[in-house]
């Protein structure tokens, strides 16, 4: 179940099979449309408001996006089911449908509950058995995005791995609406006396090139880099969201048992949470004044 503020990454496979306009971004790669969205779910889906073009093609501007290709964003956004349109003389302004509420709450929750520091793990695993014939390689591409996404991995073929029994009911939701179940089978329990835990995750998850994509978020807004005076903080925001939204995909949040030592997704939750909350209020004060609500 994926959202527009919530997309796969580039360097993944994304799933386009099933239809969804919110299956079919990128986040690895800044796009026009990607900005926008980031900009719908921080600033308008929270505001409830009607916004006019000129001020989502400013914030845009901002972010180095032409005018352009901010506006082509507008109309695929659009026709993606996300936006509606209406216009007061030759101006156009701009409001979240129902599913872009939804998809985009749905996003939204995700992001800003990724990171947070996990429960002690009792050592369980869920594991779960489900193999597609090759010949049906669209199903195999759509369950392997799906199960990605639910954070499991797959040290063998068919097989996939959590240190969280608790995904098990979203496995089954993602296995019915696949019509997989009748050929899955789920276990939960503890890890035996062959073999170590850290050989099945070095198997399911490369975690070395998730560390990476966090040691360049924090590269990139490190205090040695921070901007607080030298742009707008608004534009500072939406690229800090942008950057983040991308991680409850890459990283499949294990247990602090499970980690390298001073795992660096741990640094960046808490960099990305603190630079959040000082920029938060006056982005949403400039956010109000583009828009001209009080």
């Amino acid at each position: 179940m994926a959202t527009p503020f919530r997309d796969p990454p580039a360097d993944t496979d994304p799933d386009t099979s099933d239809g969804s306009p919110l299956r079919r971004r990128e986040l690895g790669q800044t796009s026009a449309r990607s900005l926008l969205l980031t900009v719908l779910g921080e600033f308008v889906l929270p505001a409830g408001e009607p916004v006019w073009t000129r001020a989502l093609l400013e914030v845009l501007g901002a972010l180095g996006v032409e005018s352009k290709s901010a506006r082509q964003a507008l109309s695929r956004t659009a026709a993606e089911g996300v936006l509606t349109s209406d216009r007061d003389g030759r101006r156009v302004r701009w409001s979240l449908t129902p599913d872009g509420e939804r998809l985009l709450s749905e996003g939204a929750a995700r992001i800003y509950g990724f990171g947070a520091p996990a429960t002690e793990w009792d050592g369980r695993w869920l594991v779960l058995l489900a193999s597609v014939p090759e010949s049906r390689r669209r199903l195999r591409h759509r369950l392997r995005t799906r199960l990605a996404w639910a954070g499991l991995g797959s040290p063998a073929p068919g097989v996939w791995v959590s240190p969280d029994p608790g995904k098990e009911p979203e496995v089954a939701a993602v296995l019915d609406e696949l019509d997989l179940r009748g050929m899955s089978s789920s276990f939960i329990g503890h890890y035996g006396g062959i073999g170590r835990p850290s050989d099945v995750v070095a198997q399911a998850w490369d975690l070395d090139r998730v560390e990476q994509a966090y040691e360049q978020f924090l590269d990139e807004f490190g205090p040695e880099r921070d901007r607080d005076d030298a742009d707008d903080v608004l534009a500072r925001q939406v690229r800090l969201v942008h950057a983040w939204r991308r991680f409850p995909f890459l990283d499949p949040e294990l247990p602090a048992e499970l980690l390298p030592d001073r795992w660096a997704g741990a640094r960046a939750a808490e960099l990305f949470t603190t630079l959040h909350r000082r920029w938060d209020a006056p982005a949403r004060t400039a956010w109000a004044g583009l828009t001209g609500t009080p």
